[in-house]
């Protein structure tokens, strides 16, 4: 199935050159038709095949995407329009950067696919570090299937400079236990974004990190 037409690659080249209210409101049904419809359906169909996986994942395109507009009340970069299109995959959308989930980005440039855990409160890292910590074989299994280090490299993240002293032995020999963020990262060509198989080949990537993905969920509510 074809998700999008060649002027969704071009509206964001052109927007990243005009990034002003004129230029947008010109071009705002073109806008509609060419990236907010399209992204909406995409996200859909994506929604609705990982629920046919995963019957847990409860979640509208609405709740998923980010709206184009930027606020920039507190921003030093006064331009008003995101030159990407995202959406986070999750039981808590785009409002939940905590549970491990899928975020997706996409621009004139390509897509980008994250899975993982970005964003974890003190006791969510804790929980999630106890649970490295007594399921370290596992992690490390993980980390190195095949498929994984094909699609993904490895797991990716800040550190925390100081870790809790109950952690330290470990952290010698599984370096990631001092991350406060886990998560991965495949990039896509923007020739991908224009193919007929754009939602087979994130549904592979979706199925590739699921078991991370099961592990992090896993630790943090333990």
């Amino acid at each position: 199935m074809k998700c999008f037409d060649q002027d969704f690659i071009d509206f964001f080249n052109e927007l990243s050159k005009n990034n002003n209210r004129d230029w947008f409101n010109e071009n705002k049904q073109r806008y509609i038709d060419s990236v907010r419809e399209p992204f909406f359906h995409f996200i859909e169909a994506l929604i609705h095949q990982i629920h046919d996986d995963d019957n847990s994942l409860i979640i509208t395109p609405k709740e998923a995407i980010f709206r184009i507009y930027k606020d920039v009340r507190f921003s030093k970069d006064k331009l008003p329009y995101k030159t990407t299109t995202s959406a986070i995959i999750s039981p808590g959308g785009r409002k939940d950067f905590t549970t491990p989930g899928y975020y997706i980005e996409m621009d004139f440039n390509g897509i980008r696919f994250y899975g993982g855990a970005h964003f974890l409160d003190k006791i969510q890292l804790q929980n999630l570090r106890e649970h490295i910590s007594s399921n370290l074989s596992e992690f490390k299994k993980l980390q190195k299937e095949i498929k994984f280090k094909k699609e993904f490299g490895s797991l990716q993240g800040e550190q925390n400079k100081r870790i809790p002293k109950e952690f330290k032995e470990t952290a010698e020999i599984e370096p990631l236990i001092s991350n406060k963020q886990f998560y991965y990262r495949a990039d896509l060509s923007k020739k991908k974004i224009l193919s007929n198989t754009l939602i087979d080949s994130l549904m592979k990537l979706y199925a590739v990190g699921k078991p991370i993905n099961q592990f992090l969920t896993k630790g943090i509510n333990r």
